[in-house]
């Protein structure tokens, strides 16, 4: 048996074992970070880790219990509820990691009691709902994905942006312009294997791929500056 063979015979297992890594570095992420925002008191990191809270969140409920083997024994009438509220969560976390390039042009100075619901976070909840029902009603992740797209896409600029100003060229502005990229040629090889390639075994391992270096990428990012 070749390779492709064999992780497509055993696709369900890898993506459980792919899923708990995920979550586990979300976690620590989640963890590190909000230590650091008691510390510091800086706004854009509260923001940051609300977006590893909602991929955390998403990566449990679609893999963890939204697998197959669960659904199709327990629940198997839940098997769209449990997409859409996965699609809910990415499309959250993709808003929040944008907004913690953003916040300090959009906020100006203003203070907000919590980063997870106010008056300016409230349109990103209302966007990724109107999102997911387009999704749920013309029965496609188009949405989804364009959306996603497009926020990787603003986020590489501005990241990359940063990373030029900065005197020395590495650090953690570098990780994130390096992760940002990452996550959208992920998020686009997604589109495209959805849309073109009728969810070709193979290519969804290189998008799984990229996510694993993306995510370790902030891991390895967030680790380094606790360390400092």
């Amino acid at each position: 048996m070749d390779l492709s063979s064999w992780v497509i015979a055993n696709k369900e297992l890898l993506k459980i074992m792919y899923s708990l890594v995920i979550i586990l570095i979300c976690m620590i992420i989640v963890f590190k970070t909000n230590r650091l925002f008691r510390l510091s008191m800086h706004t854009g990191i509260r923001y940051f880790r609300n977006a590893f809270f909602f991929f955390g969140i998403g990566f449990f409920i679609r893999y963890l219990i939204g697998s197959p083997v669960l659904t199709n024994t327990f629940y198997p009438d839940l098997s769209q509820i449990i997409s859409a509220v996965f699609e809910f969560f990415l499309v959250i976390g993709g808003f929040f990691l944008l907004y913690s390039l953003l916040w300090k042009k959009i906020e100006r100075g203003e203070e907000h009691v919590s980063s997870l619901l106010n008056s300016k976070v409230a349109l990103f909840y209302m966007m990724s709902v109107i999102i997911i029902m387009a999704d749920f009603i013309w029965n496609t992740f188009l949405f989804m994905f364009l959306s996603q797209i497009l926020i990787f896409l603003f986020a590489s600029i501005i990241s990359y942006s940063n990373l030029q100003k900065k005197e020395k060229k590495y650090g953690f502005p570098k990780f994130y312009f390096l992760a940002m990229v990452l996550g959208l040629i992920a998020w686009t090889l997604n589109a495209l294997v959805a849309l073109y390639f009728e969810w070709n075994q193979i290519i969804i391992a290189s998008v799984y791929i990229f996510n694993m270096v993306f995510f370790f990428l902030f891991l390895f990012g967030v680790l380094k500056i606790i360390k400092h």
